[in-house]
């Protein structure tokens, strides 16, 4: 397979469009970094048959393509409505109550048990992603919420309600959540996301599950919610990484402020050498046409152009008719904006850990280095994935190749804006070793003879200790 190469990754969201084997092979030839497990839809065994399609994929064309799987948190949804729907009008006073029944004009039910407790006077409800808005009147604090109707129209079953003003009780890991979680943890994906993150604590909650199990994958915690972006310093620290989910987050929040708070937090993950993906309705109108609005051209090259590690797909790739299309747009607008307008080597806020401030120090060196002798590439040793989640923070121009003995590694690095890993147990000296990666990239054709790179390790090398050794090398 002669896969594209480009820096900025793309997540794509799988479903029945791109599940089966051969679609998925083209969707990653043409761009796919990671792959995405949607836990809102799908059972268990459909998601095990698509994880065992990637392991296969992997392991027959000698790729690393990651997986995130994504939990559902607490969306919180209304219950079946008659058929056909209900015609909420303007100024309608309607009833939302916490026993189930089939929803009309006149009360609907809500599978959010607490709703009644949680609620006040005179706070905002949203449904159908904000198309539909409702007031708070009443509570009776037991099962009962009564509501005029601000903004109406048609309300069919099980859509989602978002509760802009209101602290929601609901924990962050559902029942359903924690099965979903210890299915994921069992087929060792890399990433798990989680949804609707409050604070910090939801993060250290999950972690502490997944320490428990013995598994090493790593958290993304997906900003959607006023609190997270209240939070978002402390929940960027405790984190592995962030998406911004910009659905229900422009639907939390006021729409206007989403842009600027997508550029902040990138800029928050950067500093914190910690990925960041863009996320929600990016090339949305390729669900049913085979051309995107210059609108989402725009959207998508802003996202590359903040800085993101990857832009992700959902319904484009996981329902809609053309994925292998989206694809190849979305990576064209990627790789245009990388071969023409990308600011690489733009600052960073250096790291304050005194812990890592060494291997922090190496790793912004390699950057500066290799911009100065305009190296071909940076290629860095590592155990545990540091070391290469520091270089892609500083977004070099030169190539990021990443070596590791760790092969649960590599596909975790996966979503590292512009890395590639490579499987490597040598242990022999430092210099040896060096020259055995040089040698193996000059011969997949990464590097060429008279090149210059850039090489990090850990002296001594058998150690696997943290990053503390720098050099120039030039390719015989």
């Amino acid at each position: 397979m002669n896969k594209v190469q480009k820096r900025t990754k793309i997540v794509a969201t799988l479903g029945p469009a791109s599940a089966p084997k051969e679609i998925l092979t083209s969707l990653i030839e043409k761009g796919v970094d990671v792959c995405r497990l949607n836990f809102s839809h799908g059972s268990q065994e459909d998601h095990l048959k698509v994880i065992h399609t990637i392991r296969e994929i992997n392991e027959e064309y000698s790729l690393n393509i990651g997986i995130l799987a994504d939990l559902q948190g607490p969306k919180i949804r209304i219950g079946k409505m008659k058929e056909g729907g209900a015609l909420l009008q303007n100024g309608h006073i309607l009833e939302i109550t916490t026993h189930e029944l089939i929803g009309d004009e006149n009360k609907i039910y809500i599978t959010y048990q607490t709703f009644p407790k949680d609620v006040t006077k005179g706070e905002i409800i949203l449904l159908d992603d904000g198309k539909l808005q409702l007031e708070v009147l009443d509570t009776n604090r037991l099962d009962t919420v009564t509501c005029r109707v601000i903004h109406g129209g048609i309300l069919t079953s099980r859509k989602g309600v978002n509760l802009p003003n209101t602290k929601v009780s609901i924990p962050s890991l559902t029942e359903e959540d924690l099965s979903n979680l210890n299915f994921v943890l069992d087929s060792d994906v890399e990433w798990i996301g989680m949804s609707f993150v409050r604070t910090a604590d939801d993060i250290y909650e999950l972690k502490k599950i997944i320490a428990e199990r013995g598994k090493d994958a790593r958290v993304i915690a997906k900003i959607e919610k006023p609190e997270a972006i209240q939070n978002i310093d402390s929940i960027i620290e405790a984190t592995d990484g962030i998406m911004v989910a910009r659905g229900d987050l422009g639907v939390e929040i006021p729409m206007e402020q989403v842009p600027v708070l997508q550029k902040l937090i990138v800029k928050k993950c950067r500093d914190a050498a910690k990925p960041v993906i863009i996320a929600t309705q990016m090339l949305e109108s390729m669900i049913t046409t085979p051309r995107p609005t210059r609108a989402e051209v725009n959207d998508v090259a802003n996202s590359v152009l903040d800085g993101a590690d990857a832009v992700m797909l959902s319904g484009e790739t996981s329902v809609g008719e053309f994925p292998e299309i989206v694809i190849e747009t979305m990576t064209k607008i990627v790789k245009n904006i990388e071969e023409s307008s990308y600011p690489y080597f733009s600052a960073r806020k250096p790291g304050t850990n005194p812990e890592t401030s060494i291997p922090d120090s190496i790793c912004a060196s390699s950057v500066y280095l290799a911009q100065q002798v305009n190296a071909k590439a940076i290629v860095a040793m590592t155990s545990s994935g540091y070391t290469a989640f520091e270089i892609a923070s500083h977004r070099p121009n030169a190539d990021i190749h990443t070596f590791t003995s760790n092969k649960a590694l590599l596909n975790t690095l996966s979503l590292l804006w512009g890395v590639k890993g490579f499987f490597y147990d040598g242990e022999e000296s430092t210099d040896a070793s060096i020259a055995d990666i040089n040698g193996q990239l000059k011969d997949k054709g990464l590097i060429a003879s008279g090149e210059l790179v850039v090489n990090t390790a850990s002296i001594p090398i058998a150690e696997k200790g943290r990053t503390n050794m720098i050099k120039v090398s030039v390719i015989k």
